[in-house]
């Protein structure tokens, strides 16, 4: 007698994409890193229809010739990126908003409805240097919420995009501990996260438990895996995060954690429409390597339903 197949999940509000660190891109201009050009012609061919704009600058920051660009390619924008250092206070704001206003003007031109947010790294990735303490005092953590509600409300009325804000390796916002008091002072009108899957497992976080604890507040997701053998390796020496990714911290689906699937399900479960954009971070690496990895993920999340 046939066991019959469980049935595959219908992820219908989920909408993959990739984004250049797919393809090793870190920087606005790098010599290891891709040509633009060739990284928009295989995110295509790997199969997905929608880009994040990665570090501004790499792509053509001209709205026109970005759009015409990426129209030839059936290509559609799901998110800008932003960096920010909003726990210094209000001295940083003018230089933080000339910048966010930059990606967010390039951003509402191709249509897109995001901006990511990834709070300043404490720790200088390459060196390994602590540039500044590894935890915020009571003081600077009211600076960075308020300040956050403060761009929140700014990039909303001024360019109708949401923020929503990406837990990271080697920030202030990392750890399930951190993440829970980030959520529990901001405004959920005005501030969201986006859940990076690979970022959240690194720092010791179950992205499944957030999703359901926290579903009204997960406004955008990031898909990536960690190989557990390397970070044990790595929380084990205190390796700072450029070099763990060099080291390959960061793995493609689905050899590592956490698994995607239950991740995706609990997505879905959410009942409201989520990007899903796969980040496998991998500066710098072969510009060959990319391109075949993210044609396999986009199999793999396929059979997945997505």
């Amino acid at each position: 007698m046939s066991v019959p197949h469980a049935a595959q999940p219908v992820l219908d509000r989920i909408r993959v994409g990739s984004a250049p660190d797919s393809w090793g891109v870190w920087f606005p201009d790098d010599a290891q890193q891709v040509p633009w050009q060739r990284f928009l012609d295989e995110v295509t061919e790997a199969g997905y229809e929608w880009i994040e704009l990665g570090p501004y600058g790499y792509l053509p920051t001209d709205p026109a010739v970005l759009r015409d660009e990426i129209a030839r390619r059936s290509l559609r924008v799901s998110a800008g990126t932003i960096f920010t250092s909003l726990h210094h206070g209000p001295s940083v704001w003018d230089k933080t908003w000339a910048h966010v206003s930059e990606v967010a003007t390039l951003t509402q031109a191709m249509g897109a409805r995001h901006l990511v947010v990834i709070p300043s790294f404490w720790r200088d990735d390459k060196t390994a240097e602590e540039i500044e303490p590894r935890e915020l005092t009571a003081e600077q953590w009211k600076q960075l919420t308020t300040g956050m509600e403060r761009l929140g409300k700014q990039v909303r009325d001024e360019f109708g995009l949401d923020i929503v804000v990406h837990p990271h390796a080697d920030t202030h916002i990392d750890t399930e501990e951190h993440v829970e008091r980030f959520l529990h002072a901001t405004d959920s009108d005005l501030v969201n996260l986006c859940l990076d899957t690979g970022h959240y497992a690194y720092c010791g976080g179950d992205s499944v438990k957030l999703i359901r604890t926290y579903g009204e507040r997960i406004g955008y997701l990031h898909l990536k895996q960690v190989d557990p053998d390397i970070l044990s390796d790595v929380v084990a020496k205190g390796t700072p995060f450029g070099p763990a990714v060099k080291q390959g911290v960061m793995c493609e689906p689905p050899l590592g954690v956490p698994a995607l699937p239950p991740v995706l399900e609990a997505a879905q479960e959410l009942n409201v429409d989520l990007f899903a954009i796969v980040e496998q971070d991998m500066y710098p690496c072969p510009p060959d390597q990319p391109f075949p990895i993210a044609e396999r993920t986009r199999r793999f999340l396929r059979s997945c339903g997505a």
